[in-house]
C-alpha cells in the first residue's frame, strides 16, 4: 500500500492535486512549550525523570530533551504504520524524553507500542500537575535517621521519599540527616556515642532560621536499634507534627498501604507482683516476647504488663496503614495512663520491645515529661541471648 507520501508524488508527477497536506516536520511554538510544561522539564519515560533542562554534569543551564513523536512523523518511522492521529504534532502525540530514552523507543518500537507511550506520558503529567498543585502548607521537612543494621544500612532513595510524604512535599529533597553510621564504637559506648549524636542534630534541627520553621511540620524515615528510635522520638518530643513511615518488606518502600484489614491491639496484665512499685511492659508486636527471655532480675516482684496484637500473631509485617500507627499511640497513652493509676508515680517502667521502627518512635515521643515515669529500655543481644539494659529515656 502507497504511504501518503507516495500517493502525493504521484499525484504531482500527474499533475492533480495532492491527495493530503503534509503536515511540517518542525513543531509549532506552542506544542513544545505546553509538553515541556506539561511534563516538567523532564524525560517522561517510566522511572527515567531526569531533569533536562541542565546538564548533569557540568550542571549548565540548557535544553538537553528530545521532542519524540509517539506515532512517528513518517508512516515508516516507529509506530508510524497503524492508525495516526490527525494533528501528527500534537501536544497529545508527543513526549519529552532524554536522548538515551528516546533512542532506545525509536530502536525497539515492538517493545514500546504507542498504547505503553501513551500510558508513560499520561501517568508522568498526572503526577507532575498534582506536585506542582500542592499548595506552600503542604511543605515539610524530611528527617532520615541512618544507622547500620545487621551490619548494613539500607538507602533511601529521594524518589521513594517524594512518594511516601505526598500529598506533601519536602522542602529540601537532601533532607536532615542523622548519620550513625561513622560511630565505630560497639556495646554501650555505641548506644551512647549515637544517643550524644541524635540529640545534638535535633537540637540543630529546631535552631531559628532552619527550614522546619518555616515548614512546621517533619516526615521521619528511620532505622535503628530500637532503643535509639525511641531516644529520637522524646528528643523531637511534641513541638511539631510528625509523620513516621514504615519500610515495606514486601515492595520495599515508604508508601503507607491503603488496603486491608485495620490492626487492633490489646493490652493486658501477665502477672501480678508483690512490689507495687516494679512494673515491666512488653511489647510483642514485631515478635514474641515470652516472659522466660526476660532477665532473671524481673522477678516476682514485678508486675509486668503486655501490649500486643488482638487477634493475629505478632509478625514483622503488621503495620501497613498510617491508621494503624494512630491506633497505637491512643492504645500506648492508655496504657501509660492505666499503670500511672495502678501503680502511682513510680520511677520507672522496664521496657522489652518487639516493635517496628515508627512505634518505637512514638514510645519515645509519647511520653509527658514530668508525668509518665522513665522507660528503662532493654534491647534483645543475640550475642548474649538475652535482653540488656540500654538506656534511661524521660
Amino acid at each position: 500500500m502507497a504511504t501518503k507520501k507516495q500517493a502525493n508524488n504521484v499525484a504531482r508527477i500527474a499533475g492533480t492535486s495532492p491527495v493530503v497536506q503534509l503536515a511540517a516536520r518542525r513543531i509549532p511554538e506552542f506544542p513544545r512549550l505546553s509538553l515541556c510544561v506539561g511534563a516538567g522539564g523532564r524525560c517522561e519515560f517510566d522511572g527515567c525523570n531526569k531533569f533536562l533542562f541542565e546538564h548533569p554534569l557540568t550542571l549548565t543551564a540548557g535544553n538537553f530533551g528530545e521532542m519524540a513523536h509517539v506515532v512517528a512523523f513518517s508512516e515508516d518511522g516507529p509506530r508510524g504504520d497503524g492508525s495516526r492521529p490527525r494533528e501528527i504534532n500534537n501536544v497529545g502525540n508527543l513526549m519529552l524524553l532524554c536522548p538515551q530514552c528516546h533512542k532506545l523507543i525509536d530502536d525497539d518500537p515492538a517493545t514500546y507500542p504507542v498504547g505503553v507511550l501513551e500510558k508513560y506520558k499520561e501517568s508522568h503529567e498526572h503526577r507532575i500537575r498534582h506536585v506542582t498543585g500542592l499548595g506552600p502548607d503542604l511543605k515539610t521537612t524530611v528527617v532520615q535517621l541512618k544507622s547500620r543494621i545487621a551490619g548494613q544500612v539500607v538507602a533511601i532513595p529521594i524518589a521513594q521519599v517524594t512518594n511516601a510524604v505526598a500529598p506533601r512535599f519536602p522542602k529540601d529533597a537532601s533532607g536532615h540527616v542523622i548519620d550513625l553510621t561513622g560511630i565505630e564504637v560497639e556495646g554501650q559506648a555505641f548506644f551512647e556515642a549515637a544517643a550524644q549524636t541524635i540529640k545534638q542534630r535535633v537540637e540543630r534541627l529546631f535552631e531559628h532560621g532552619m527550614e522546619l520553621e518555616q515548614t512546621k511540620h517533619i516526615s521521619l524515615f528511620a532505622l535503628a536499634p530500637i532503643p535509639l528510635l525511641v531516644y529520637l522520638g522524646r528528643a523531637l518530643s511534641n513541638k511539631v507534627p510528625v509523620d513516621a513511615f514504615q519500610r515495606h518488606r514486601d515492595t520495599e518502600d515508604w508508601v503507607w498501604k491503603t488496603d486491608g484489614a485495620p490492626v487492633a491491639y490489646r493490652f493486658a496484665k501477665l502477672r501480678d507482683g508483690i512490689d507495687r512499685t516494679s512494673v515491666a511492659l512488653i511489647l510483642s508486636l514485631s515478635g514474641k516476647v515470652h516472659l522466660e527471655s526476660l532477665p532473671p532480675d524481673i522477678d516476682n516482684r514485678f508486675t509486668i504488663y503486655e501490649l500486643t496484637l488482638d487477634g493475629m500473631d505478632p509478625t514483622p509485617t503488621f503495620l501497613r496503614q498510617r491508621q494503624d500507627l494512630e491506633r497505637f499511640k491512643d492504645v500506648y497513652q492508655g496504657a501509660l495512663r492505666t499503670i500511672l493509676k495502678d501503680h502511682g508515680q513510680i520511677e520507672g517502667i522496664r521496657f522489652f520491645p518487639a516493635i517496628p521502627a515508627p512505634v518505637a518512635v512514638h514510645c519515645g515521643r509519647e511520653l509527658l515529661p514530668k508525668v509518665d515515669p522513665q522507660l528503662l529500655v532493654y534491647d534483645y543481644d543475640k550475642k548474649l541471648g538475652g535482653f540488656v539494659l540500654i538506656m534511661k529515656i524521660n
